[in-house]
């Protein structure tokens, strides 16, 4: 396996390894194994995507509206993306 890494997470990967006394092949093999072998579940997946910054979540204001009260809302909306459509070629 190749692969390229920075120097600077290269040279923290050695330190690590020195320090316990282990080659690096050893470490990163290590430590890969438990990557892989780790199983998440959803939540888990969900906190840590979360820390890493890599997803935003938020939680509504307010009361989330039902399905047919969203409906309802929007009842009428749709027609005006149609209506430019038509106007555009001509069928008005």
């Amino acid at each position: 396996m190749i692969t390229r890494l920075d120097d600077e997470l290269h040279a923290r990967i050695k330190a690590m390894a020195e320090a316990e006394g282990r080659s690096v092949n050893e470490f990163v093999t290590e430590t890969l194994r438990a990557a892989v072998d780790r199983k998440e579940t959803p939540q888990e997946r969900h906190r840590r995507l979360r820390r890493e910054g890599k997803i935003i979540s938020f939680k509504p204001e307010g009361p989330v509206p039902s399905r047919e009260e969203l409906e309802e809302l929007m009842r009428g909306s749709g027609t005006a993306v149609s209506e430019a459509l038509e106007w555009t070629r001509g069928e008005w």
